[in-house]
């Protein structure tokens, strides 16, 4: 019986799971959004509200607790150094799960999983980028 058991298996080992969930997350950190299945999205959810948590309250300890689920060195000093402060005054609700559509292959429900604020941060970065393509063309 399954009773009172949280979260989807996924379809995967406790271990390919929990591997899963840290990779999406660290993805999600690096790029600001990532697209995958709703259901992915929503597992993933809870592990990045939470290490959102974790940099906004700062300190060693937490770090430390953070690296356990994102073990990419520049991830981790990005999340505690850039994304942690954006976040400083909200509360909670660090995510957006945005649903796309179905995928064509096999009919999958897509979804974009977000930081909130993400569309601000990369439009800012593409506009630096374009910037600078401009004045190498200048050059």
């Amino acid at each position: 019986m399954r009773h009172r058991k949280s979260g989807k298996a996924l379809g995967r080992t406790a271990d390919h799971r929990r591997a899963l969930k840290r990779n999406l997350v660290t993805e999600l950190f690096r790029h600001e959004r990532i697209q995958t299945t709703t259901t992915k999205a929503k597992e993933s959810r809870h592990l990045a509200e939470r290490l959102v948590t974790y940099a906004k309250r700062g300190g060693l300890g937490r770090r430390r607790l953070a690296a356990r689920y994102i073990q990419d060195e520049s991830v981790l000093k990005r999340l505690f150094d850039d994304v942690a402060p954006r976040f400083a005054e909200r509360p909670g609700g660090y995510t957006r799960i945005v649903k796309v559509g179905r995928r064509r292959g096999d009919g999958g429900e897509i979804a974009i999983l977000e930081l909130v604020g993400a569309g601000e941060v990369l439009a800012a970065a593409a506009k630096e980028k374009h910037k600078d393509k401009d004045d190498k063309k200048k050059k």
